[in-house]
């Protein structure tokens, strides 16, 4: 078993720094079974904000991409994947969760998990999105997706974002992991990269939707001010 526990700054806020070494922790990891959580009061609280605010036109893109890399590595992770999810896990935060194949929550009523990406004004990178359409039930599509809202553990089970609430998150998602790591390694891997392998396929058609509808959002001067915002400046 391999443990990814993230401790960075700005509650595990997913900026350069912390997706270079995700990708070094996932490189690290290798085929085995992998837990995936934070420390503190969150799991991650999304985006690094401060970093995105500050980036030039031109750097927009790669940093948008170097999320759906991550994320689209941990969900294609050649072996079982369980998130502890130990606090609040928002926006790209809540993406790394749903790309593990099962996620724990804590039973504590302040901690938010959610998907609040439209709620700044932008669209999903177009893996990360196929991945929430693939995890997300159907039916909480758009009271997901599109409503943005952070939700309390609890409701986050109701709505698929988690499968399970635990007051011992820890000790149940090991469990879990234990569970899904005692099944035939090489059966596991293959059926998991059929699965997934579609969900996680970029055609053409979304990539020309990304590039020419839905990155330039990210680059628009109100979406900035939202973040100003955000971050009290």
């Amino acid at each position: 078993m391999y443990e990814i526990r993230m401790d960075h700054p700005a509650k595990n806020a997913l900026g350069t720094e912390l997706m270079l070494w995700m990708h070094e922790q996932l490189e690290a990891a290798g085929d085995e079974p992998l837990l995936l959580t934070g420390t503190g009061s969150a799991f991650s609280a999304g985006l690094n904000l401060k970093e995105l605010a500050g980036l030039e036109d031109r750097e927009v893109e790669p940093f948008v991409r170097r999320v759906d890399e991550i994320a689209t590595r941990l969900f294609l992770h050649p072996a079982p994947t369980v998130a502890w999810i130990n606090g609040h896990a928002i926006a790209g935060g809540c993406v790394l969760a749903l790309c593990c194949d099962h996620r724990v929550a804590v039973e504590e009523v302040r901690t938010k998990i959610g998907v609040n990406e439209v709620a700044l004004g932008v669209c999903f990178p177009p893996r990360i999105l196929n991945i929430c359409r693939s995890r997300i039930p159907r039916r909480h599509h758009d009271e997901v997706l599109l409503g943005a809202r952070l939700y309390a553990p609890a409701d986050a089970l109701r709505l698929g974002l988690v499968d399970e609430v635990s007051s011992d998150a820890e000790a149940l998602a090991r469990r879990r992991l234990a569970e899904l790591a005692a099944i035939p390694r090489r059966a596991y891997a293959t059926t998991k990269a059929v699965l997934h392998g579609e969900a996680a396929r970029l055609d053409e058609a979304d990539e020309r939707r990304f590039r020419e509808i839905e990155l330039p959002l990210w680059r628009l001067p109100e979406v900035r001010q939202r973040v100003l915002a955000v971050l009290g400046k």
